[in-house]
């Protein structure tokens, strides 16, 4: 479903993409890891149009990605972003934020879609005319995959997408995520850093560092302890480390 072959991204004379290639199937979740800076989100912005200077290719469905983002992108691909308190417009309701792509796109029966899409993601249609501000931080990031799925694609970019909620959230928004997986059939491309959610959610993750991929293995050897790169035995070792002092 995604082809991501020889990515490369610079800004300036820093170079913070280096021949990053791996491959999503269709229905799979696989996820992107590795330390703050390694250049996971900056993958995920290559894809959804937000960064266009970009050099490789990129293939959807075996079509090919230009540097312009366009309309059939938007309905195929979209993007939930990391903090639900900004990805929001504080002067939109919720209605304004669901409807908006739907008018964008000519695309009819807005009030219906909009109450079925707040129905399935956990929220009853009395959310419309609220404003962020009026929702808790799990109500907001359920909005945030809301608006996501309000044009029906085929893929999720998820960066991140319970780190800045409380621990008590997480779990419901990634079980919601899952969920609507299955519901859907969609495909997931997931960045974290929290391996703990890559063995919940992936079924295949890519370590990074310093911009490159230097790792890529199922999740259930990364479960069993079994990764075989040093880099990737390393983050697993920190992880268990910090679970054990927060406990």
């Amino acid at each position: 479903m995604i082809t991501v072959d020889r990515l490369a991204l610079s800004f300036g004379d820093h170079q913070v993409l280096h021949d990053v290639s791996f491959d999503v199937k269709e229905g799979e979740v696989f996820g992107l890891v590795g330390e703050s800076g390694s250049g996971k989100s900056t993958v995920l912005r290559c894809l959804a149009g937000l960064h266009t200077h970009w050099q490789g290719a990129m293939r959807i469905d075996g079509q090919e990605l230009g540097h312009r983002i366009d309309r059939e992108r938007c309905r195929l691909m979209q993007m939930v972003f990391q903090d639900p308190y900004g990805s929001l417009h504080p002067r939109h309701t919720i209605d304004t934020a669901l409807s908006e792509p739907l008018k964008i796109h000519g695309i009819g029966d807005i009030d219906d879609r909009v109450c079925d899409m707040l129905v399935k993601v956990g929220l009853n249609p009395s959310f419309r005319f609220r404003y962020p501000h009026q929702l808790s931080g799990g109500q907001r990031q359920r909005v945030a995959i809301a608006r996501a799925l309000i044009l029906s694609p085929r893929i999720l970019l998820l960066d991140e997408p319970t780190s800045a909620l409380d621990v008590s959230v997480q779990a419901e928004i990634l079980n919601l995520l899952e969920e609507l997986r299955l519901r859907e059939g969609l495909t997931y491309l997931l960045v974290t850093h929290d391996l703990g959610v890559v063995v919940h959610m992936c079924h295949r993750l890519a370590v990074m560092q310093q911009g490159r991929i230097v790792d890529t293995l199922d999740s259930e050897l990364l479960r069993t302890g079994g990764a075989s790169h040093q880099y990737t035995r390393s983050l697993l070792a920190a992880s268990r480390s910090y679970q054990r002092e927060a406990a």
